[in-house]
């Protein structure tokens, strides 16, 4: 599946506020060629690499705002799918020798003197994305690039080109000044920061009290390099990398005890910053021999492994949010890789996913336990690592499995009930109440009426999930990105800020740090090339939430001869398949049909609703109350639940300054019919008074009658009080 679905439209994949991606110039035949006469100077910085901001994207410095010239270019992919059949049969056409590795082909460097090459195969190319990395140069680019020097070594009967055809440079000189500012920021914060050999004995037992480490040794942290910064107390944990293994960043981990829960919770902060920060912590102590490494999630679990086993471990840069394609050439040489990543749900779910870009047959994983806790805490308890490590399951399953083989899930399942329900939403605690959470490998069906708001809600939701780390993909057809992220933005600020302009760089800075992208498409778009760039993403970027707005937008480019509610099926269908396949949350807005004003939206309000109903395993409709004031004006009902079952409806208060949605007090607000005018607001008071007056005067009259005696005849008879 990783192989089949990438993507035609991967050039329609943009990261929000211009993250600072790996810079890769897409060079021609001509400009490698025009590059290689020059060498070995620099080539000029009118071909250096293309725009790296996207549509509608511009760059900031921490003192002055620089817009770009090219503000309107995309982020550069593949613009066509690429198999490894394709990549074999052109290394074959060209007498190129290559290895077959688990997730990576390998070849010689072309960018190595050919008498320096011997044979180390130490290019290597990615066999889901043709993506490649050179090992002993750094460099890197895509299969077009690669393509492009080979046929230059060709024609000019050339060994081997230089490094600094493809190497990628700086495209401005205030980003050439940021990554300057940030190389001095590394070499000050390691300059600055202490080894443990330099630090009495009663700190050190301190500082390991602190992070809850007392039992990994001085020696362990001298041999990976640990070291101490004593202005925050912060853990520092070197990069080393590139061919001189020089220092590249660092990362600083601080450690806060929580007084209700009695545990250690860890803040992370990377120079550079995390998106490209590409380290897997302990690979310089690896050796070229090793066959088995330890993959964890943090750093403090490989200082435990590495401690207990002796055995390789290295630690993933962002954790168990995402492995970055680029660093899968590292993890070639390994025949056996143990995944342990933490002793939770969200931490099996990405081992189970990690394995997949790693090669299923090589992996084996750490099922999250009692008696199989993270590995600092396996350390801290005493528990045997080697057995632990030797009882990990293999990633491959056979097509059909007993209940024997799922025993061990369903009590996993049973034992944390609260982590399977999903990841929590800070802002609307009663979605928790009703869904409990928001889980991996579903569909979510999303609608409301026109102009309720759908967008703003959702973008919010999204947010809400996106600021906890839950890497997400937003594809708007029906906005543009800019004005998209200024809503997000702005609920992310929590203020006007086109009224608080000084702090936008402030908000833009935080903003940037979260794992969020936008696809590039807009107005109406072909399924195919939607499903292929959500393929994609998921692999790059590891992403586990992608929003559609809406389904509508996608119908058109389907073919006009078959019925509308065939093509609506399809695409909800194929919808499903790729959130159930790619353990990957779908979020589907669909416009209803038209209802009358005063009737709420059901289930069947949905347009086509047969097919989306039955395919999502979340119905959730914003109604919207237009006979009514606000506020108390929306409320968000749930219809359909499939993890639990759970159904219900509450109030929602949009506050216009935030551009955000809260739950209101319980009692607070009561609905009122709505006066457009003051005059006729009062006109109707008056109105319903003098009506109230007139049935006040008619309930009298008609009151329970009384006996009366009559004095002629003396016999008694009713009469009504006047």
């Amino acid at each position: 599946m990783w192989r089949s679905l990438l993507l035609k439209g991967t050039t329609c994949l943009l990261q929000v506020a211009a993250r600072r991606l790996p810079h890769k110039r897409h060079l021609s035949s001509l400009c490698v060629r025009l590059l290689s006469q020059r060498l070995p100077h620099r080539p000029p910085k009118s071909l250096c690499g293309s725009q790296l901001l996207g549509r509608d994207g511009f760059l900031s410095t921490s003192w002055t705002r620089a817009y770009k010239k090219d503000a309107k270019s995309n982020v550069e992919f593949p613009t066509s799918p690429i198999t490894v059949t394709d990549i074999k049969q052109y290394l074959r056409s060209k007498d190129i020798p290559f290895h077959d590795g688990y997730s990576c082909l390998h070849i010689q460097s072309i960018f190595v003197n050919a008498l320096d090459r011997k044979d180390n195969f130490s290019l290597f190319i990615d066999k889901t994305t043709g993506q490649f990395l050179c090992k002993d140069t750094l460099v890197e680019g895509s299969w077009e690039d690669l393509q492009d020097c080979l046929e230059v070594m060709q024609k000019e009967e050339q060994d081997f080109l230089s490094p600094d055809v493809l190497l990628g440079y700086p495209e401005s000189v205030e980003e050439q000044d940021e990554r300057e500012r940030e190389l001095r920021e590394v070499q000050r914060i390691w300059s600055s920061s202490v080894p443990f050999t330099d630090l009495h004995d009663d700190e050190v037992q301190l500082i390991k009290t602190m992070f809850q480490i007392t039992k990994v040794s001085n020696a362990i942290l001298k041999k990976f390099g640990v070291r101490l910064f004593k202005p925050t107390k912060s853990l520092v944990f070197p990069w080393f990398g590139g061919p001189d293994s020089s220092l590249k960043g660092v990362k600083l981990l601080s450690a806060q005890h929580r007084t209700d829960t009695e545990k250690v919770t860890y803040n992370e902060a990377t120079v550079p910053k995390s998106n490209s920060y590409n380290n897997l912590f302990g690979l310089p102590l690896v050796g070229r021999m090793d066959s088995e490494v330890v993959l964890t999630g943090q750093e403090l679990d490989t200082l435990a492994v590495s401690q207990a086993t002796g055995l390789p471990s290295v630690a993933l840069p962002r954790g168990v949010s995402c492995l970055p394609p680029i660093l899968l050439p590292y993890l070639e040489q390994f025949k056996r890789v143990t995944l342990w990543l933490g002793d939770d749900i969200r931490s099996w779910e990405a081992s189970k996913i990690f394995s997949r870009k790693l090669g299923l047959r090589r992996c084996s994983l750490v099922r999250p336990g009692e008696y199989r806790p993270c590995p600092v805490e396996a350390l801290a308890q005493g528990k045997n690592f080697s057995q632990i490590i030797k009882s990990s399951i293999p990633a491959a399953h056979k097509s059909i499995v007993s209940f024997k083989q799922l025993r061990e899930d369903v009590y996993g399942e049973l034992l944390n009930t609260d982590q399977v329900a999903g990841v929590k939403w800070t802002r609307f605690p009663e979605l928790n109440r009703i869904l409990k959470g928001h889980r991996k490998g579903e569909l979510t069906v999303f609608t409301g009426p026109t102009g309720s708001g759908k967008t703003t809600f959702i973008s919010e939701l999204a947010l809400d999930l996106c600021m906890q780390g839950v890497n997400t993909l937003w594809g708007s057809f029906e906005i543009n990105n800019v004005r998209l992220a200024k809503i997000m933005l702005t609920q992310f600020a929590m203020q006007r800020l086109e009224e608080n302009l000084e702090q936008y760089d402030f908000w833009a800075d935080k903003f940037e740090e979260l794992p969020l992208y936008f696809m590039t498409f807009h107005g109406q778009q072909n399924i195919k090339a939607v499903l292929d760039t959500m393929q994609h993403a998921v692999y790059m970027y590891d992403i586990n939430h992608v929003i559609i707005d809406n389904l509508q937008f996608m119908m058109g480019q389907e073919n006009l001869s078959v019925d509308k509610f065939a093509v609506q099926d399809h695409i909800i269908g194929a919808f499903r398949k790729f959130a159930t396949n790619s353990s990957c949350h779908v979020t589907l807005i669909i416009h209803p049909r038209k209802e009358e004003d005063d009737r709420e939206l059901q289930i069947a309000s949905i347009f086509g609703s047969a097919k989306a109903s039955q395919e999502a395993d979340n119905v959730l409709i914003l109604q919207e109350k237009k006979l009514v004031t606000c506020p108390g004006r929306r409320s968000l009902q749930v219809t359909k639940n499939r993890f639990d079952g759970d159904v219900g409806i509450f109030p929602l208060d949009f506050i216009k300054s935030s551009l955000t949605f809260a739950t209101p007090l319980k009692g607070k607000h009561k609905l009122r019919r709505v006066n457009m005018k003051p005059e006729e607001d009062e006109a109707d008071s008056a109105a319903v008074k003098k009506e109230e007056s007139k049935k006040e005067k008619a309930a009298k009259t008609t009151k329970t009658p009384r006996v009366v005696k009559d004095p002629a005849s003396g016999n008694e008879s009713k009469q009504k009080e006047s």
